[in-house]
C-alpha cells in the first residue's frame, strides 16, 4: 500500500510520499541532511504534520520526518531535539516547577516547528522564551548555534525559517523561570476561565489545564474520531496592514512591528462565513470547524484540491467584503489557492 501525506498529516489529505526517512536521534538527522544535501535531492523536512498541506500529486523527493527524542532540563534551561512532541515538553516543564510554556499547552506538532512558526497562543510566543537553537545550514553543510537575533522574529508568525529550505532546526533551548506563578494573563478568555482579573497570574499547572480545556472546546486538540479536529490548525494568518481599509473599521486591531494586525477569524465570520460553513458548499468534504472559524476541516474523503477550492472561496469572500486578501498560515507544498 502506498504511503501518502494523508497518512502523515493532521488534515489527512495529500498524495504519495517519495522516500521517507524517520531519524530517531540528532546524529541520524545530521547524517541524513548531509547526505541528501550532497546528493542534491529535493528535500521536505516535516514534523507532526499539523501545519502542512501537500498536493494530491504528493512529493516525489526525500522526506525527513523528525523523530529525534533527546530532551533535558538543566535548572531553568530546557533543551529538546526537533523531533520531540511539543506538548510533552510543556507538560514536563510544568511538572518540573518551571513557568513560561504553560500557555502554549496542547499545540500539536514537534519542537522543531515552534521557532519556524514562532508559535504563539494566549499571549505567549516562542521567541519570548527561546534561548538559542541548533541550525543545520544546507548551503554550507555546517551545524550552527543561533541566538534570537538571527531568527527574524518580530512580526506575527514570522521567522527566517518559514518557507525557506536552507536552514533546518535541529534542537531548541528555552530559558524558563522557576516559579509557582505564570506570567501575567492578558488574554480575556483565559483569565475568565482561571477566574482571575486580566493581568493576574495563576499556577502554571492551572494555566495549562485551562488552556487545554479552551483548545478542546474549540476543536484544537486532535481527536481521530472528531472531524472538527481534522485540520491544519489556523489555516489563515492574521493579516498585518500598513493601513486598515474603511470597510474594516469595526474590526479589532492589534499592534505589530509591520503595522496593524487584524484577526482573520473576525474577518471570515463577518464576511458571512460562520463556524460550520461549508457542509452545503461544493461536494461538502471541506468546511469551517463548527468551533473555530480559522480552521478548515476535512469532513472525510476530502482531497487537497477540495481544500484549495474552499480556501480560495473563503479568501475571495473576505476580499470582496473588506478589501483585504488573507493568505495561508500553514505550509502548502505542491498546492496553492
Amino acid at each position: 500500500m502506498t504511503l501518502t501525506f494523508a497518512d502523515l498529516t493532521t488534515m489527512r489529505v495529500g498524495g504519495p510520499v517519495g522516500r521517507l526517512h524517520v531519524p530517531e536521534t540528532t546524529p541520524q538527522v545530521l547524517e541524513l541532511l548531509r547526505q541528501v544535501t550532497g546528493d542534491g535531492d529535493p528535500l521536505l523536512v516535516m514534523g507532526g504534520g499539523s501545519n502542512l498541506v501537500v498536493g494530491d500529486d504528493g512529493w516525489p523527493g526525500v522526506v525527513i520526518k523528525m523523530a529525534s527524542s533527546e530532551f533535558d532540563i538543566d535548572g531553568e534551561l530546557v533543551r529538546a531535539a526537533a523531533g520531540v512532541v511539543w506538548d510533552d515538553v510543556v507538560d514536563a516543564t510544568v511538572r518540573a516547577g518551571l513557568a513560561g510554556l504553560e500557555a502554549l499547552s496542547g499545540i500539536p506538532g514537534l519542537v522543531g516547528g515552534a521557532p519556524v512558526q514562532n508559535v504563539g497562543a494566549f499571549g505567549t510566543v516562542t521567541s519570548e522564551v527561546l534561548e538559542s537553537l541548533s541550525v543545520f545550514d544546507r548551503q554550507t553543510g555546517q551545524l550552527e548555534r543561533w541566538t534570537l537575533d538571527r531568527c527574524g522574529f518580530g512580526s506575527h508568525r514570522q521567522s527566517v525559517f518559514k518557507r525557506n529550505d536552507r536552514w533546518v532546526v535541529v534542537d531548541v533551548t528555552f530559558r524558563l523561570r522557576r516559579s509557582d506563578q505564570s506570567r501575567p494573563i492578558d488574554y480575556v478568555d483565559l483569565a475568565r476561565a482561571l477566574e482571575i482579573e486580566v493581568g493576574g497570574t495563576a499556577a502554571p499547572a492551572e494555566v495549562r489545564a485551562a488552556v487545554l480545556a479552551l483548545r478542546r472546546s474549540r476543536g484544537m486538540i486532535l481527536d481521530e474520531h472528531d472531524h472538527d479536529t481534522w485540520s491544519a490548525g489556523s489555516f489563515f494568518v492574521n493579516p498585518v496592514l500598513a493601513e486598515v481599509p474603511k470597510r474594516a473599521r469595526d474590526c479589532p486591531r492589534y499592534s505589530d512591528v509591520r503595522g496593524t494586525k487584524l484577526p482573520a477569524a473576525w474577518l471570515i465570520e463577518q464576511a458571512g462565513f460562520r463556524r460550520g460553513y461549508g457542509h452545503d458548499w461544493g461536494n461538502g468534504t471541506v468546511a469551517l470547524s463548527s468551533r473555530h472559524a480559522l480552521a478548515l476541516t476535512n469532513r472525510g474523503g476530502a482531497t487537497t484540491a477540495d481544500v484549495m477550492k474552499f480556501a480560495a472561496h473563503i479568501r475571495d469572500g473576505v476580499e470582496a467584503c473588506f478589501g483585504i486578501r488573507i493568505g495561508p498560515e500553514c505550509d502548502l507544498i505542491n498546492c496553492s489557492f
